[in-house]
């Protein structure tokens, strides 16, 4: 047995579809337009499905409310990564409305990484860290 795929409910497929790209993931299958898409990470699959289908299995579900719901964390090999990928995930560009929300900016954490979170169109909170390379940076 192994974990194969992560699955998020998202009420905005375009939006999703947008962020997930921006985090490098390869477009699989679906696409904006689809009620169901599939991203993959090496083994690891990533699933967006609209809010139309799980009402269409489950027609008793409800959006979940009170806090973030789950994160996912993002290696991004470097500090100067994690700054460039938070910059332009959450900074918009030529009139364009940025991609992520800010939760928290990038700072060095003091377990020894730079790390930053955002949020995804659906409000899910995503980590972006890298290790700091040496020991005058930690």
């Amino acid at each position: 047995m192994k974990l194969d795929a992560i699955s998020i409910i998202t009420a905005d497929m375009p939006a999703a579809v947008q962020f997930y790209s921006s985090l490098c993931l390869d477009l699989v299958d679906g696409g904006a337009d689809a009620p169901h898409t599939e991203f993959s990470s090496g083994s690891l699959r990533l699933l967006l499905d609209t809010e139309q289908v799980m009402l269409s299995i489950d027609p008793e579900w409800t959006r979940p409310t009170g806090g973030h719901k789950m994160s996912l964390a993002f290696d991004c090999s470097t500090a100067e990564a994690v700054d460039s990928t938070f910059a332009q995930l959450t900074a918009g560009g030529a009139g364009a409305d940025p991609v992520a929300g800010v939760v928290h900016e990038p700072w060095d954490a003091f377990w020894g990484q730079r790390y930053a979170v955002i949020s995804d169109p659906d409000d899910n909170q995503v980590d972006l860290f890298a290790a700091l390379g040496s020991p005058a940076q930690q």
